[in-house]
């Protein structure tokens, strides 16, 4: 179709002006031959869909021809050099009213959109270039294309290389390079967040961000800092990256209105990022998208769609008499078949509200008014706060406009000086951002200001710094680099070494990454999700195969004095990191070893730890018990001790009596005595050994040796007496009814009682309460249960005078042929029925005890 540019020029430079299409699917490399066949030309503009694309192409133009000739035009962004000759714009922002050899417009299927596709139709039909004019786009516009311009020539692009469907995958499971595509900001966090725990991490590409945090993300994924990209539909407009693999998390997109299905074509797009160049891509669904039917997907794969019917379609000859005509003039109906009207734009909205204010009312009057009130309601609304508050911004920037002819400073100002704060969320910042983008677009009309490079630039420099902030509060939020790096160095390295090493202080360091600190043989991480926890972990024991054997070899040349032993809950560690805890073993003085989760490769590394911690326990029990030990030498010249030393060591120093304990003769008790071994009424034991330290360790192998394995609480240090409760069932103490009393007390104070009262009635010492350790009212119970016989002081009556009568200590009632049986509350003696010398017993008392025969009566026969 002949444009109005060629018939303004002159007869000598009418040159034919070819219209061109090159259609086709993703990776056609549709924009390199654009591109290529714009810097052929003098001159040219091409237009892109995404601020973001015209940002990354005039960034490829400036690399190509220079600075000095390339411009940028976008609704935030100007930089155009005095003799800029290449223009990369985005299509609403293109400068139409130059002459250029050659114009492109990329994306042109989008004139189907019902928001934004009113311009890309209105590009198509009248933007020309003056030698080329070349529309780049899908398959699916072709019939609608040659409609609308006949003589269009169409070159059809294959894409270069093959995208094969997968199916569904699971989140878990997708492979490194993938990007995963979700349709609105909500399920963007979500994604990237599992992501994160599960991958190491992501990048993030959201349409709502600037192009300096756009390419920041990008940069993270293109230097593969992380492996995943987590998206909206924002990367299938021709953003070039590096993914093998795109998977949908959502099928469905709220459009502006209400919320629909995609359309084949525009699942085709998203999934044609994957694979570039000549390298295949495969795509498929994840997360809670259902798995595509096997039509659809072989419809993506063949790239056969239904073509497109309709465009969207507006009037761009406007009517600037008045604001209604101009309203009137952009509602006009299509004037050909294949155009329909799009949706209500947000300019058109705008304009219906201002149109209603009484004072704009008065002040729009004449073209000049209206032209201008125009283009004041097409800044658009960034925000989108969904409130009046776009329209009365338009409204006041309006007026300011019409009546001072230009944008105060203070205004500028102010909005940005509020906008210029980098703290806060993600959110905050990205909507901190939307209001630079307006500060910034209206920065960039030049006629609206007296210092706009001065705006522009200010706003530039507020955006980057906001982007900045966003693109670390992203990287925060969703990457976690050191997990990133050990998941690719741990799937890349086949078993290699990884660079690492453990500082002094016991830090363990994996390819520059903290990931703990070794403390003995356990590598702490500290709160980690389970996910990372185990990918750490698999680091660090790939980092440890060096140090873990080292460290075993140190422990087991280290001294006695670098280890320790706990004696109220029996924890071993080596210079104060706890490595394991005693547990029960065959016998009493003789526990096994249970240790704390370590980084052992193997059972052998373990046994030697294990071996190391029982050589040192049974040197502090040999230690502990020595009087016990030095006995068994002495055994060797002296048969009495050798039973009784066995049974000691044994039952760790303390024992049940044995009725032949009691018929030694003197010469061999005496020996006995003197080899500090007291054969008591209620047991056999060692007075050597009743010491605290000894004693409540003594108690804590018998607490480890019944199978428990919990803390021992401590005894009162100093104590000869306690509260039952406090001390029951621990060795070495005697009950006496409410009371225990330390054993060698109790038969210390048992026997000089005995003494005292063996053949007569007798006052009772006046410090026999000391003697015990208790107050006097506890006397009277506490001798009844050590089997004492006495009468209780009495009380006198009111009517009686004199010496109240003291307690008495009884003597032993005359032995009986047969002995009463004691009382339940009498102390017996100290006996453990699982001892093999209980059975002894026994049977020693049922052989001085025969059971008498019984006589057979035999009937007298009659």
């Amino acid at each position: 179709m002949p444009s109005a540019v060629h018939r303004t020029l002159p007869a000598a430079h009418i040159m034919p002006s070819a219209v061109r299409a090159a259609l086709g699917p993703t990776n056609t490399g549709k924009t390199h031959y654009a591109l290529t066949r714009m810097m052929a030309h003098a001159t040219g503009i091409i237009g892109f869909p995404l601020r973001l694309l015209a940002r990354e192409n005039y960034e490829r133009l400036v690399k190509a021809k220079g600075a000095r000739f390339v411009a940028l035009i976008t609704g935030e962004e100007k930089i155009i050099p005095h003799g800029a000759k290449w223009f990369s714009c985005t299509v609403e922002a293109m400068p139409l009213d130059r002459k250029v050899e050659f114009i492109a417009v990329d994306e042109i299927q989008l004139a189907a959109d019902p928001d934004r596709g009113h311009v890309f139709t209105d590009r198509l039909l009248n933007a020309r270039g003056t030698v080329e004019t070349l529309f780049l786009g899908a398959e699916t516009i072709r019939p609608l294309l040659k409609h609308l311009i006949p003589n269009i020539e169409i070159d059809t692009r294959t894409r270069l290389s093959s995208l094969v469907h997968t199916g569904a995958t699971k989140l878990s499971k997708l492979p490194p390079r993938s990007a995963i595509v979700a349709f609105s900001m909500a399920e963007v966090y979500t994604l990237a967040e599992v992501i994160r725990r599960r991958r190491g991490g992501c990048a993030v590409i959201m349409g709502q961000l600037s192009p300096r945090t756009r390419n920041a993300q990008v940069e993270l994924y293109q230097n593969r800092e992380v492996d995943y990209l987590v998206a909206t539909d924002a990367i299938g407009m021709g953003l070039n990256m590096d993914v093998d693999h795109v998977a949908l998390a959502q099928l469905s997109k709220f459009d502006g209105t209400t919320p629909r299905p995609l359309f084949p074509q525009e699942i085709a797009q998203i999934a044609g990022r994957a694979g570039r160049g000549m390298r295949d891509g495969t795509f498929g669904t994840t997360a809670d998208a259902p798995p595509l039917s096997e039509t659809l997907a072989n419809t993506i794969e063949q790239h056969r769609f239904e073509p497109i019917k309709r465009l969207s379609w507006r009037n761009s000859k406007l009517d600037f008499t008045n604001p209604r005509s101009l309203l009137a003039s952009l509602t006009l109906s299509p004037p050909q078949k294949g155009l329909v009207s799009g949706r209500i734009a947000s300019d058109v909205t705008t304009l219906e509200s201002l149109i209603l204010d009484p004072d704009i009312q008065k002040a729009a009057r004449g073209r000049e008014a209206t032209a201008l009130l125009w283009d004041v309601c097409q800044i658009p609304d960034f925000r989108k706060l969904g409130d009046d508050s776009h329209a009365r911004l338009c409204a006041k920037l309006y007026m300011h406009l019409l009546q001072d002819g230009t944008i105060p400073p203070n205004w500028m100002d102010g909005h940005l000086k509020g906008l210029d704060k980098p703290e806060g969320d993600i959110d905050t910042l990205m909507q901190r951002l939307t209001g630079v983008r307006v500060c910034a677009y209206v920065a960039s009309r030049s006629e609206w200001s007296r210092h706009s490079n001065t705006w522009q630039k200010r706003t530039r420099e507020v955006e980057d710094r906001l982007s900045d902030a966003l693109h670390e509060r992203l990287t925060a939020r969703f990457v976690d680099r050191r997990a990133a790096t050990l998941l690719r160095r741990l799937d890349d390295a086949n078993d290699q070494p990884l660079l690492s090493a453990v500082t002094q202080d016991g830090t363990v360091v994996v390819e520059g990454h903290d990931i703990g600190k070794i403390e003995g043989f356990t590598l702490n991480m500290g709160p980690l999700e389970e996910t990372e926890r185990a990918l750490v972990l698999r680091a660090g024991r790939r980092a440890l195969q060096q140090e873990i054997p080292r460290r075993i070899k140190q422990l087991a040349n280290a001294p006695d004095s670098e280890l320790a032993l706990d004696y109220h809950s029996g924890v071993l560690t080596w210079n104060g990191v706890a490595l394991g805890r005693l547990t029960s073993g065959e016998r009493l003085l003789h526990p096994k070893i249970r240790l704390f989760h370590g980084e052992f490769a193997d059972t052998q590394q373990r046994n030697h730890v294990e071996s190391r911690l029982l050589s040192f326990t049974q040197n502090v029990i040999t230690q502990e018990f020595q009087p016990l030990y030095a006995l068994q030498s002495a055994s060797e010249t002296h048969p009495v001790l050798r039973g009784i030393v066995h049974r000691l060591i044994e039952d760790g120093g303390i024992t049940p009596p044995l009725a032949a304990d009691y018929a030694l003769p003197y010469p061999d008790r005496r020996t006995i005595k003197q080899h500090g071994i007291i054969i008591g009424q209620f047991a056999l034991f060692m007075p050597a050994l009743l010491r605290p330290q000894v004693l409540h360790f003594r108690a804590l192998l018998s607490h480890i040796h019944s199978g428990h394995s919990n803390v021992l609480p401590p005894t009162p240090v100093g104590r000869i007496s306690c509260p039952w409760n406090d001390v029951a069932g621990r060795p070495g103490w005697v009950r006496a009814g409410d009371i225990g009393l330390r054993l060698d007390i109790a038969e210390r104070r048992l026997h000089e009682l005995q003494r005292l009262s063996a053949h007569k009635a007798c006052v009772a010492p006046k410090e026999l309460s000391s003697w015990f350790g208790i107050r006097a009212a506890q006397l009277p119970e506490t001798l009844k249960a050590l089997g004492v016989r006495h009468l209780p002081p009495a009380t006198l009556e009111k009517h009686q005078f004199g010496p109240a009568t003291p307690l008495l200590l009884l003597p032993p009632r005359p032995q009986r042929r047969h002995p009463a049986k004691k009382r339940p509350d009498q102390a017996k003696p100290i006996m453990r029925v699982d001892s093999p010398f209980a059975a002894l017993a026994a049977l020693n008392i049922s052989s001085r005890h025969p059971e008498p025969k019984k006589k057979n009566h035999r009937k007298r026969q009659t």
